[in-house]
């Protein structure tokens, strides 16, 4: 590989050896994309961009990429081999496993029940423990980044894409725990990634399909949305995620999105904040970035803010449009060489560090240990909100019959995998009484279905009604209002974010679970038939 150029015009990295791996401006483009690819080994022509480009490194998503841990950690070990065969400095590897309702790899990994089940408990020791767990899961697979923690605050209840993705609406609470969970998940080798900044809580419209706008003075920004971000800074986050959303507060206009923003991307977040660490856009191909042939504006334009590395989806027209648009780009003087040469020093200097990191042995994944923890998250989260009925712990006759009744899980967006989560509830109370009826409704229950359900549970005992954000789903509201009149016993479960209460006042016996994952649904069982006493409280404000 010739090395004239950089000799000439050497990148500073504290590892020479990596340094001599860019060698031409092509190269140095290639180092500012994140790929994304359809496949469970790499494709021909990721294969060869590896060989024939630099590039940061790929994002794997569950729909493309995940079969189990196995087949996972083949997959990068096959990718590193490609770097290392082309000379090239380590791939950064990197995928979204927040827990909860977002966890881009699947069956065979612990499954945690997420950042506000975190809040709940408010025990930053908890976090940092989960945290490194789930490093240690995905450092074993041989995934070296992960887009966590989220950082936002959940303001705003109807918030389309938050949601319990938060650990809480409360900036304090938000920044303990955010700093726990990145000191563990990189004591495990895996670089955390504060997102999505500056904070995107309030926001009213989901930015996979519109530009959220912001509109809160400084004052409130300084008060509520920025301490988590000082506090994961403070905290040593490697990464930092954009958020595609307009801050006018900090831009002066509502036209386009902190990403593309040099007075937040440089000015604000380097200068004001301190952050040293290499930034990376939220995915491009979201509606709230120009698509189509414009597109390419806005990632020049997000270069010249001062962005490290583009996160790129599958396809391949795009990307190789976005990176011959790049390397037009600085060969026309509209990107600095030297403004370049920094960004990619930091890039190279995140490679070096997830580079030297130890891989842990695949029996990691999924182990006793972590397992346990997920239980213990799962118990210490669960919240007793209202029991004026008197019915918990529960003391039912042998002969009782009891009909658990919860929605069908969606994708509620396209950052949510809850689809994958097969209904739970059922199995969960069968473990403490056998006379258990499973009604899976509709996500958004017919009327027909409401009509149907309200026939067929006259005839029983005790009502276990889960709900799936019910706050912002009136069908599900309404199947339990009408529920709710028959005058049976009955337990309210918000099953996702805690607001459900507001939209069915009349129950008199109510939980949260922040999750509807497996482990959650045993913990409720367990609480409601008395085997321990909850201990959640409430991490965000909520009008019951």
């Amino acid at each position: 590989m010739e090395t004239g150029f950089l000799s000439r015009n050497p990148v500073s990295v504290s590892n020479p050896r990596f340094a001599m791996m860019t060698t031409n401006h092509e190269d140095l483009i290639g180092y500012k994309f994140m790929l994304a690819f359809d496949g469970r080994t790499p494709p021909p022509r990721i294969l060869d961009w590896i060989a024939n480009r630099s590039l940061g490194g790929f994002t794997l998503f569950r729909p493309f990429n995940y079969d189990n841990p196995r087949q996972v950690r083949e997959l990068t070990a096959a990718l590193q081999q490609a770097a290392r065969d082309s000379g090239q400095a380590p791939m950064l590897i990197a995928t979204d496993q927040e827990g909860g309702q977002l966890a881009a790899m699947g069956e065979g990994t612990t499954q945690f029940a997420g950042n506000m089940a975190l809040g709940a408990t408010r025990d930053a020791e908890l976090a940092r423990r989960v945290g490194r767990a789930i490093g240690r899961e995905l450092a074993a697979m041989g995934v070296n980044v992960n887009y966590a923690p989220v950082l936002d605050l959940n303001t705003n209840p109807r918030n389309p894409s938050l949601g319990i993705r938060a650990f809480s609406d409360d900036p304090t609470l938000t920044a303990v725990l955010g700093a726990a969970f990145i000191e563990g998940l990189q004591s495990a080798g895996v670089a955390a990634t504060i997102k999505h900044f500056p904070g995107k809580g309030e926001a009213a419209v989901d930015s996979h399909y519109k530009m959220p706008v912001i509109a809160h003075d400084r004052a409130r920004l300084e008060a509520v949305e920025f301490p988590p971000f000082k506090a994961g800074i403070k905290a040593g986050a490697k990464l930092m995620m954009t958020g595609h959303f307009a801050i006018p507060a900090l831009t002066g206009t509502s036209a386009y999105p902190a990403t593309v923003a040099r007075r937040v991307m440089t000015d604000f977040a380097r200068g004001e904040m301190g952050f040293e660490g290499v930034i990376i856009t939220d995915a491009l191909d979201m509606g709230a970035i120009t698509q189509g042939a414009g597109q390419i504006i806005d990632v020049i334009a997000a270069v010249r803010a001062g962005v490290d590395l583009m996160l790129n989806k599958d396809d391949p027209d795009t990307q190789e449009r976005l990176y011959a648009g790049l390397h037009l780009a600085h060969t026309r003087e509209l990107i600095d060489d030297a403004h370049l040469r920094a960004s990619v020093a930091r890039i190279l200097s995140l490679k070096e560090w997830a580079g030297s990191q130890p891989q842990p042995d695949l029996d990691q994944v999924g182990c006793a240990e972590h397992r346990a923890l997920e239980a213990e998250l799962a118990r210490r989260s669960i919240t007793l909100v209202r029991d004026t009925a008197g019915l918990l712990p529960l003391r039912l006759p042998d002969g009782a019959r009891i009909a658990a009744i919860m929605p069908h899980p969606e994708d509620l967006t396209p950052a949510d995998t809850s689809s994958t989560i097969v209904p739970h509830l059922a199995a969960a109370l069968r473990a403490y009484h056998p006379h258990v009826d499973e009604f899976v409704t509709e996500h958004r229950p017919l009327r027909e279905t409401i009509t149907t359900l309200r026939e067929r549970v006259t005839d029983y005992d005790l009502l276990v009604l889960g709900t799936i954000n019910a706050s912002m789903q009136p069908e599900q509201a309404e199947l339990v209002t009408e529920l709710l009149r028959l005058g049976i016993p009955t337990v309210t479960v918000a099953m996702r974010t805690p607001y459900d209460l507001a939209v069915y006042p009349a129950s008199t016996t109510h939980l949260c679970t922040y999750s509807i994952q497996p482990a959650s649904l045993d913990a409720l069982a367990a609480a409601i038939f008395g085997e321990f006493t909850p201990s959640g409280r409430l991490p965000v404000n909520v009008v019951e």
